[in-house]
């Protein structure tokens, strides 16, 4: 009877220490897989890096140009992550920004919030592969905090060279260019 008794003590402490052991994480959806990176987010891989930027307000008039620096980073492949620091008519500017390829919309969007705004910004865009260019619409808060229409043009003049124009969309439907950025990689 004690072999029994024994036998049966170690059998519920092994079962005991079994139940105590964390037990593997299951997926809650094993269905689910992360998304895969795709030719459209190729365009993305070639704004990361270190940039050095020129700021020109073409309106209003008579606005000296200020310098800026950018960072761009992919997270997952899927999205560049944008940090802009520069200055600002003498004041420090800080911007942040997102794009990525949204495969519903078929679009780029993007999204902005600076340290001169109250409200984020949102845009999409699509991507000219034979001119190198991506054309937009971005709606964000102008200098008063009231929401506008911009469009915004990125053209890719090297790999090392981008040009960014935003436009307002005046009440005749006709753009204003009111900012251009030039950017040129860090070496």
């Amino acid at each position: 009877m004690k072999i029994v008794l024994s036998a049966l003590t170690a059998v519920l402490a092994a079962s005991s220490l079994l139940a105590q052991q964390p037990k593997k994480p299951q997926p809650a959806h094993p269905e689910m897989t992360a998304p895969k990176a795709g030719p459209e987010h190729d365009i993305l891989k070639e704004e990361v890096g270190d940039w050095d930027a020129t700021v020109e307000m073409l309106t209003p008039p008579g606005i000296p140009p200020s310098t800026g620096e950018e960072k761009c980073t992919l997270m997952g492949g899927l999205w560049v992550i944008t940090d802009f620091r520069g200055d600002f008519a003498g004041h420090p500017f800080y911007g942040h920004g997102t794009i990525g390829w949204n495969p519903i919309k078929k679009k780029y969007v993007s999204t902005w919030v600076d340290s001169m705004a109250t409200s984020i910004g949102f845009g999409e865009s699509t991507y000219d592969a034979a001119k190198k260019t991506m054309v937009g619409v971005f709606e964000g808060p102008d200098e008063t905090g009231k929401m506008i229409k911009m469009k915004s043009v990125v053209e890719w003049k090297s790999g090392d060279n981008r040009v960014f124009t935003m436009s307002q969309i005046g009440p005749d439907g006709k753009d204003v260019p009111t900012l251009r950025i030039t950017y040129r990689r860090k070496k």
